[in-house]
């Protein structure tokens, strides 16, 4: 059994910086992590790169050779991708052992995530590959800024949930440099009665049943919430990680360790 993170988001929100920052962690508590690149368009890595879709296909190569712009040609590199699962993704994966634990770090184009089916079917051959896998999707805390915007990062996380079908954690990035941090815990822990009374003052009143139903998906449902990321600090890391390894069952089928140790002598 194989364990993966799938580390989705908008460009910007910290995907790239928190795939380096978990890989320094485990290599500090002797974990073993592997972290693989699925952004044709990257070109600097603050981690070491297990597998790189570069090696099958480039965006600069394609908006060289094709004539595309920038997001059309990361969705035809990704459609090769698509195209490529059992020939390139599955002979990589042939290089890892069977519990080892892969961190894919995705591009940030939404719809990617949000309709477009290639990173669904991509999660559908890591399964058949016998993989748990688990999304992991990153919003900067510095957007969360009024209730409109919670609610439109709310609605994008629900449709990546939906598209993917998968556990799923949703996390607040870059909280190290949230400047007012009590607006944000507004957030975390949203009284919905609140949030829909301040939604009613910034939206016109024929919205009024619709932003009762959006706050009752929130709240009443509980089918959105989020994890705040500190990366300066070990103990926010080691939760979140805590939180990623339960949903795919990380570590539950180790052997349990018995430390041998000598009885106690006889008193004479």
């Amino acid at each position: 059994m194989g364990y993966a993170q799938l580390v989705i988001g908008p460009a910007g929100s910290g995907k790239s910086t928190y795939c380096s920052s978990l890989y320094q962690h485990c290599e500090t508590v002797g974990r073993t992590m592997h972290v693989v690149n699925l952004d044709p368009a990257a070109e600097n890595f603050d981690y070491p790169v297990a597998m790189d879709i570069r090696e099958l296909i480039s965006l600069e190569d394609v908006m060289e050779e094709l004539g595309l712009g920038p997001n059309g040609g990361l969705l035809y590199c990704m459609e090769h991708l698509e195209e490529n699962l059992d020939d390139w993704l599955t002979e990589e994966l042939n290089n890892y052992m069977d519990d080892d634990y892969l961190v894919f770090d995705c591009p940030g184009q939404i719809e990617l995530f949000s309709h477009v089916p290639v990173l669904k079917n991509f999660v559908e051959h890591l399964k058949r590959k016998n993989f748990n896998v688990c999304a992991v999707y990153l919003l900067d805390s510095q957007f969360m800024t009024d209730i409109t915007k919670f609610i439109s990062g709310c609605m994008a996380s629900l449709s990546a949930m939906v598209q993917l079908e998968l556990p799923h954690i949703n996390i607040l990035s870059k909280m190290d440099l949230v400047t007012k941090k009590r607006d944000i815990e507004d957030f975390l822990n949203p009284e919905p009665q609140v949030l829909l009374s301040e939604l009613n003052q910034r939206m016109a009143p024929q919205f009024s049943k619709l932003n009762k139903a959006l706050i009752e998906l929130v709240d009443e449902y509980n089918m959105v919430s989020f994890v705040p990321l500190d990366l300066r600090k070990e103990s926010s890391i080691r939760y979140v990680l805590a939180q990623i390894d339960n949903c795919i069952q990380y570590g539950e089928d180790a052997d349990v360790k018995i430390k041998d140790f000598d009885p106690d002598e006889d008193d004479d």
